[in-house]
């Protein structure tokens, strides 16, 4: 049956699900909308999209008949998590259906598939990779041993935490608080008791997971792109993300104090140089699980990591773009990542969020944001808004690369 014979209805639904599958996946805003429309039109449907971290609204007519819905759907939606593999499930479906080698119905079929739970060695990887993720940050910044074993031994204490807290609702509302409680407690145990630590630097290796700079970064481009609406409840959504790692902090240190606690911050060398590109290897593995890539996306996703990281020392150190006033650094690099994900997902017809997540997710600025409200909540106002001065320069530059490198090379088919 070709796409023409094929019922309305069925197509509409298609559209439907493939949003719905697109919004689960975290697609941004302009990213979703973009997308829907492009199939729409190959699929004969003139349809209209409103889309909302927590929902969507879609308007279907026939193009003989575009000046008024026929069909109308209104989805609630939780606001979705960065799942590769999904996403590029879907964007293969969709191709396929586009291209008339699959039948919208077998489409729709096919896309029920996403909705198998994951299994117990997908969910035990994912534990895993919030320690190994936690460690790889601490040998990133060039700590102390004792900080990288603290915080990979924290991370994998927060994961057996988040995974579990995603099935169930009041678990989740209060998980980043809880996570970040537990983190301050331990690290200020071991401190205290074992072996000293830097313990802020721990603190915010072990939560890095839980940093919501990624979405930051989402809501800052949405805005950029008249989505005003998206961009702002997702800013606010990071803002209290942000508010409850801070309070679950605060609490903490407050209880250790209370206790009577003397944690020692650690004063030693920093690790030898080859820490971080083993931290930059270990992490980057981490976080392709994390963000759900299948096996064989692995090597690509790892690759994005290694090209954002690679690019922000180029521009920074080499080649003198950053100063005081400007993260030229992280520009050159958002820019990069942009331009080389999107040629990779034109050459390769896949989605070039492959190498774009992973390429932008060591320089987002969530752990620059979480220091800021730490030090407001601590009435270190002026450092704070000193802090908070440094997150919108590294959003700013972030986002201008990415807008630029969609400029110099489109994206394909939006993701």
């Amino acid at each position: 049956m070709t796409i023409a014979a094929s019922p309305f209805r069925h197509r509409c639904n298609f559209i439907v699900e493939l949003a719905r599958r697109l919004h689960a996946c975290g697609t941004s805003t302009p990213r979703l909308e973009g997308a829907i429309r492009v199939v729409s039109q190959r699929l004969g449907v003139h349809t209209e999209i409103w889309s909302n971290p927590t929902g969507i609204i879609l308007s279907f007519s026939t193009p003989q008949n575009s000046d008024g819905a026929e069909i109308t759907r209104v989805l609630r939606l939780s606001p979705g998590d960065i799942d590769l593999r999904a996403m590029a499930m879907v964007d293969d479906i969709a191709e396929r259906v586009m291209a008339g080698t699959l039948e919208v119905e077998a489409g729709l079929q096919a896309l029920t598939v996403l909705d198998r739970p994951p299994t117990r060695k997908r969910l035990a990887a994912t534990v895993l990779a919030f320690g190994l993720a936690s460690g790889s940050v601490a040998a990133l910044l060039r700590t102390s041993v004792a900080d990288v074993l603290a915080s990979a031994l924290i991370g994998l204490l927060i994961g057996l935490i988040a995974v579990p807290a995603a099935k169930r609702p009041r678990l989740n509302e209060a998980s980043e608080a809880l996570a970040a409680m537990i983190a301050t407690f331990v690290a200020s145990a071991i401190a205290a008791f074992l072996v000293p630590l830097s313990l802020q630097t721990v603190v915010i290796a072990s939560l890095i997971v839980l940093m919501p700079g990624l979405m930051l970064t989402t809501a800052v481009a949405e805005l950029s792109s008249g989505n005003w609406a998206s961009g702002t409840a997702r800013f606010a959504g990071a803002s209290v993300v942000l508010l409850k790692l801070t309070f679950g902090t605060i609490a903490a240190t407050q209880l250790v104090h209370a206790i009577g606690w003397q944690p020692r911050l650690a004063t030693g060398a920093s690790l030898a140089p080859y820490w971080e590109w083993l931290g930059l290897l270990v992490g980057s593995g981490a976080f392709a699980v994390l963000f759900g890539a299948a096996r064989r996306d692995v090597p690509v996703v790892m690759a994005g990591a290694w090209i954002g990281y690679g690019l922000t020392r180029i521009g920074g150190e080499y080649l003198g773009l950053a100063s005081g006033h400007f993260a030229g650094g992280v520009f050159f690099a958002g820019l990069g990542v942009a331009a080389i994900s999107n040629a990779y997902g034109r050459i390769f017809r896949r989605p070039g969020a492959l190498l774009r997540v992973s390429g932008i997710i060591l320089l987002v600025p969530g752990s620059v944001g979480f220091r800021s409200l730490t030090s407001v909540l601590e009435r270190d106002v002026a450092l704070g808004l000193d802090t908070a001065v440094a997150v919108l320069a590294a959003l700013t530059a972030l986002v201008a690369g990415l807008l630029f490198g969609n400029l110099l090379v489109p994206p394909r088919r939006h993701l």
